[in-house]
């Protein structure tokens, strides 16, 4: 008797990409680095719910050039590999700024509006760090409610991704996010975060929805 073929496959159509890269310890600039976000520190911090953000927001446009650097390769390689725009497209980074999160606070859900893809470089993440981000279908699957035995990719709501210090996590600006609470007694949790735009043409003239961004 013919057995029955159990092979079967699940395909992650439409996913929600989360670009993450280690920076080496040989590329940092360790003494200038530090000053360079002392000094953007020191310049003023603004609260916000639950954290605190620098009241510099443009801090790529004059400090830590070497780091700027490398969030702009890894962008390139985020666009060729997840966008793949038949034009030629220049993604660049509009707003940078200087997130502190002391001990007990963490990062309401969030969005970034007016940015395509979005980036977070962790300074100094805090043991056992994570950043949570939330499916934007949850209203729509959740009009029909099953209770899971075991979440995974395919039936959460909101899933964490494991964080350490000088990794860099880029994903689409409209998702939305949050920072888990900073469990440690007396350190601080330090990120960079920063937007992005991009100038060349968009969609096509012959369909009638060409946009030219200089």
């Amino acid at each position: 008797m013919k057995q029955q073929n159990d092979t079967f496959e699940i395909a992650p159509i439409f996913p929600c990409p989360v670009y993450r890269a280690h920076r080496d310890s040989s590329l940092l600039v360790k003494e200038e680095e530090s000053k360079d976000i002392n000094d953007i520190i020191e310049g003023g911090i603004s609260k916000n719910e639950g954290n605190h953000y620098s009241t510099n927001s443009h801090i790529f446009n004059t400090k830590l050039k070497k780091l700027k650097e490398f969030c702009e390769e890894h962008l390139k390689m985020y666009v060729k590999e997840i966008i793949d725009p038949k034009e030629e497209i220049d993604f660049y980074i509009t707003q940078s700024w200087v997130n502190v999160t002391n001990p007990g606070g963490s990062h309401h859900i969030h969005s970034h509006a007016n940015s395509i893809i979005s980036g977070v470089f962790y300074i100094g993440a805090v043991e056992d760090d994570k950043i949570y981000f939330y499916n934007p279908n949850a209203i729509l699957k959740n009009r029909i409610e099953i209770k899971q035995k075991e979440y995974n990719y395919w039936n959460s709501d909101s899933w964490f991704m494991p964080v350490a210090t000088n990794q860099l996590l880029l994903f689409p600006s409209w998702v939305a996010h949050s920072v888990a609470k900073n469990k440690k007694q007396t350190t601080d949790r330090i990120s960079i975060s920063f937007n992005t735009f991009a100038k060349g043409a968009l969609g096509e003239k012959d369909t009638l929805n060409e946009l030219i961004l200089e």
